[in-house]
């Protein structure tokens, strides 16, 4: 079987990239507290890995035997418009590179966790039950999953910190309104990866 002809489309669930994103996130954040890692030190591990990345990703559009073999060994997460195109990776450790550059420390882990849950959310909400488009490849369903599960990061995050605001609510409300539109905002040509920790990050910074 041509693993190349068998990379999932945007428009199907994609099980093992969903796991794949969520366990990658998860584990980085679990990492970044239990070995009490600095966030200039997480921002030059993040920004290696979005160089290699890319640098990775430009010498296997140059050579058709690499991304061959590259296909087949990350054909599990990989989609099919990845074949010729910027894979993911890249993109998302570059936002995370970002957030942990530009925002406070509490601002960037939740722009993270957004980019961690919410984003595989919205995707499999948006497959399974979208009905309402609001562009081509986005849907009112999975905007609202997107909100809720950014809603639920912010309150259970602020219960974790022991610090909880009067205002956490209001807060938790448009922290997962940016969130969510952070994530249609992807429909733009631009990675999600990428849109929703910086632009997330950016607008809590606000907020708070």
């Amino acid at each position: 079987m041509n693993i190349e002809n068998t990379l999932a489309k945007r428009s199907e669930i994609h099980v093992m990239r969903r796991l794949w994103h969520i366990v990658s996130g998860i584990t980085a954040v679990s990492l970044y507290y239990t070995l009490n890692l600095t966030p200039l030190l997480c921002v030059y591990i993040a920004g290696a890995v979005a160089v290699l990345g890319f640098a990775l990703d430009f010498k296997r559009f140059k050579s058709a035997k690499l991304n061959k073999s590259l296909h087949k060994i990350f054909g599990l997460i990989m989609r099919e418009s990845e074949k010729q195109s910027f894979s993911g990776l890249p993109f998302y450790a570059l936002g995370i590179c970002l957030s942990l550059l530009f925002y406070s420390e509490r601002i960037a882990i939740l722009s993270i966790l957004f980019l961690v849950f919410a984003d595989p959310m919205a995707s499999i909400v948006g497959v399974r039950f979208g009905r309402d488009r609001i562009f081509p490849n986005k849907t009112l369903q999975g905007t609202i999953a997107a909100f809720l599960t950014c809603f639920t990061l912010v309150i259970v995050y602020a219960a974790f910190l022991a610090n909880p605001s009067p205002n956490l609510i209001m807060f938790a409300f448009f922290s997962a309104i940016f969130g969510a539109v952070s994530e249609i905002l992807s429909t733009f040509n631009i990675d999600d990866n990428l849109t929703i920790p910086v632009l997330s990050g950016g607008a809590m910074s606000l907020l708070n």
